[in-house]
């Protein structure tokens, strides 16, 4: 006879719709001594995952997409064992394990539902596409050039602080000057690693990560990010099906990257929820449209100040001699590196149509947030900066 857990996926699995998952948890709440090997059968599902191209984060955030927070902490529990097979992760997986959410207990008084649960986790999890490697699987060696694991260094270390004062002040101004200063040093940091690697004839090629891209307003949010890596000697592609960006670039430039545009999206978050309590408390409502115009307008005058600050910051770096004229060449072929790895990875990209911005009382404020958000100017007195 056929074993309980076979019968179940059979039933739950390979079939859409509730009544195959309603039918597998059926048998599997009436047998408890098929757990343990349905918690295998779940560990090789993520093993998969793993194969094909998926790391922990990516797992968590399509399940949490698709099926809620509690199937994330089931999946959670699959991954914490099921990683911890392995002698040595790749790169980043670590701080992404760090960040799992909690997982939850597995004897639970309602067999059935825990069941389901499992069987819905499992049928998506089993239905992953094949994406784009960022990086090895756990156990695989490094088939992709990526950086050892390491300490963060101290520069980012600063940057990551003067982010970090910045969404939380409460002074449009201070928070100014202090992602100004981030910004600068990171180009600096980024261009100091360049240097480095071409003076002492470093093999370092290019990698990879995925950042989530998260609904809604997920355009928007998407274009914030590729004006960041474009400002960061990065390639961002989007994948709006699954969610996320892979971002292509150097080790120091993807870590710019992340820190950046993570802390302008909670800038902006929390700008347009201001501008909407403004408008309300003058009488007026605020709709979708005037979050997505908000938002469209951020974006679009960020992407062009960061791109003009990448540019002065350069020149200025260029100018000082510190370089000897190495500077412009080295930054040049990092930027043919990328661009040549990043059409390694997605030889074929399409243009995505972004729709037209309806309400002009939010680009007007999504502008000025913008605004003082920016990062071309120095500003004295923020971390002891002359």
């Amino acid at each position: 006879m056929e074993p309980v857990i076979d019968q179940a996926f059979a039933a739950a699995l390979y079939s859409d719709g509730d009544a195959g998952l309603d039918a597998g948890a059926s048998l599997l709440a009436a047998d408890p001594g098929a757990d343990a090997e349905l918690f295998r059968r779940g560990e090789e599902f993520v093993r998969r995952a793993w194969e094909r191209g998926w790391q922990p984060a990516d797992v968590v955030r399509i399940v949490r997409r698709e099926l809620g927070e509690s199937a994330a902490g089931l999946a959670a529990d699959l991954i914490i064992p099921e990683t911890g097979r392995y002698e040595q992760l790749p790169p980043r997986w670590r701080s992404q394990l760090d960040e799992l959410p909690a997982p939850p207990p597995r004897n639970r008084p309602d067999r059935f539902s825990y069941a389901s649960a499992l069987l819905g986790l499992y049928r998506l999890l089993l239905r992953l596409p094949a994406i784009e490697p960022v990086g090895p699987p756990p156990g695989a060696g490094h088939r992709l050039h990526l950086p050892p694991a390491h300490d963060e260094p101290r520069m980012l270390t600063r940057i990551r602080a003067l982010l970090a004062k910045a969404e939380a002040t409460g002074f449009p101004e201070e928070a100014e000057a202090l992602t100004t200063k981030a910004q600068e040093l990171m180009a600096r940091h980024s261009i100091d690693e360049a240097l480095l690697a071409a003076r002492t004839h470093s093999k370092e090629a290019p990698g990879a990560c995925r950042i989530g891209v998260d609904a809604p307003y997920e355009t928007a949010k998407a274009i914030l990010l590729d004006a960041v890596a474009s400002a960061n000697r990065c390639r961002a592609v989007w994948n709006s099906d699954l969610g996320f960006s892979t971002v292509v670039g150097f080790e120091p430039d993807l870590e710019a990257v992340e820190l950046l545009y993570t802390s302008l999206l909670v800038q902006g978050t929390a700008a347009m929820a201001k501008a909407e309590a403004g408008q309300r408390a003058g009488g007026r409502k605020r709709t979708k449209t005037f979050r997505q115009s908000f938002l469209m307008a951020y974006v679009h005058r960020l992407g062009a100040r960061l791109a003009s600050d990448t540019a002065r910051v350069t020149a200025a770096s260029a100018s000082d001699g510190a370089a000897d004229g190495d500077l412009l060449p080295v930054l040049a072929a990092r930027d043919v590196a990328v661009t040549d790895a990043a059409d390694r990875m997605f030889p074929e990209t399409t243009s995505t149509r972004v729709r037209g911005v309806t309400d002009g009382e939010g680009w007007a404020h999504g502008t000025a947030a913008a605004d003082r958000a920016r990062m071309g100017e120095r500003r004295p007195g923020i971390d002891g900066s002359r």
